[in-house]
């Protein structure tokens, strides 16, 4: 009988722990947006200016869109904006805290305008997000590490 309820415990656990990883996921939704996904190839095609434009739209129309306020953060911080890239990014969080994306980017920017203690801040923010680590974590780590060591 012990063991039985060991087992229902030990599965349980796991299967809330996926859970909770599964909800901090870098992009909390993928909209099938046209100006949302012209965004994201303009992104991956470092044509920042362009998909500044096409995120603002995103977000004039889906103002709760974590993931597009994230890409106008990356994008406005590219280009070092980073006044708007910051505010971009406070908004993501705003709007879902445990946006892994947000926090590395956030993290990243932080880095550029010479706040290292700040991305810690976001680093340990991912450490506890992250509960069995994630690609954000290691990338705001590395950041971090070649930061310091320059």
């Amino acid at each position: 009988m012990l063991i039985k309820y060991l087992m229902a415990v030990v599965i349980s656990f796991v299967v809330v722990s996926v859970a909770m990883a599964a909800g901090g996921s870098s992009s909390s939704t993928k909209p099938k947006d046209g100006y949302y996904e012209q965004g994201v190839k303009a992104v991956e095609s470092a044509d920042y200016k362009k998909a500044i434009k096409l995120f603002n739209k995103v977000v004039a129309t889906k103002p709760t869109n974590a993931d597009a306020w994230n890409y106008l953060g990356l994008s406005n911080r590219k280009l070092k904006n980073f006044e708007q890239a910051l505010s971009a990014y406070q908004k993501a969080l705003a709007i879902d805290p445990k946006h892994r994306g947000a926090n590395e980017y956030l993290g990243e920017l932080y880095l550029q305008t010479g706040e290292p203690e700040k991305a810690r801040e976001r680093l340990n923010k991912l450490d506890d997000i992250c509960f069995f680590g994630c690609e954000e974590f290691d990338d705001l780590k590395a950041a971090i590490l070649a930061y310091e060591n320059q």
